[in-house]
């Protein structure tokens, strides 16, 4: 019972500062909440459980910025998205549990590099370029529990900026998510303790998204993004510890 009240006090509080950093940044959510999921939960129960705690993250930001979010980007990107999500999660539940650990700790702490270079190359991209990224990081999405961060630079390269990219991220993320669940439900990946604890931290993170509107305005970009990458590198660095040595 001690370690259930544990594990609800931790969680809701990182689902809490998870809600407000996504729904600043746009990203970030998962890569607060994971490390704390596989330490309580394991690795394939964490992408279960994340999937739905995503779910609902992504459409309160859909909500909040509804007005700004460009549709014909969000149905391009999704329309590839969709089925790579399928073949992703059917590759997931074929891994064992250590492999996905490892995959999902040196994932995050790869996505420093490579977000970098991709903003010094300044990318410009078009509607036909987006279909392309959302096969690819659909297929990524259906294996790994989060895809975010390196989903941004590609909306971003677009020319969307502030309200129209969250809007539309969480949007296009929000549609891979629901196939992601269908899938995941289809093989027998969900239970109800990934239900449960989804719903409970998507609540909490949704709480954090709507608190978010009023820090938009207070911190600039950079900051968050310096933020962001120290996060995903001590994020990463637990995870691939957990695996290594156990919890």
């Amino acid at each position: 019972m001690t370690d259930l009240v544990f594990s609800i006090l931790v969680l809701g509080s990182l689902g809490l500062i998870a809600g407000v950093l996504g729904g600043v940044i746009g990203f970030g959510t998962t890569i607060i909440l994971m490390p704390a999921l596989v330490y309580f939960y394991g690795p394939v129960q964490t992408v279960s459980i994340i999937a739905i705690t995503a779910t609902i993250a992504n459409f309160s930001r859909v909500i909040l910025w509804w007005s700004e979010t460009n549709w014909k980007i969000c149905f391009v990107y999704s329309l590839t998205a969709i089925p790579a999500v399928a073949l992703g999660a059917n590759t997931l539940v074929l891994l064992n549990g250590t492999l996905i650990e490892a995959i999902l700790g040196v994932f995050l702490i790869a996505l420093i590099p490579i977000r970098r270079w991709m903003r010094r190359q300044a990318f410009r991209i078009t509607l036909w370029h987006m279909s392309v990224v959302g096969a690819v990081i659909g297929y990524l999405t259906g294996i790994v529990a989060t895809t975010g961060a390196i989903n941004t630079p590609f909306f971003l390269a677009f020319g969307l900026v502030k309200g129209a990219y969250l809007g539309t991220e969480a949007a296009s993320s929000l549609f891979m998510l629901i196939a992601k669940i269908f899938v995941f439900h289809q093989l027998g990946v969900i239970d109800a303790l990934a239900i449960t604890q989804g719903l409970l931290l998507g609540l909490c993170v949704m709480a954090g998204s709507i608190l978010s509107k009023r820090i938009v305005l207070a911190l600039p970009e950079h900051r968050f993004m310096q933020l962001m990458e120290v996060v995903m590198l001590i994020s990463g660095l637990s995870i691939l510890g957990q695996c290594l040595y156990g919890r």
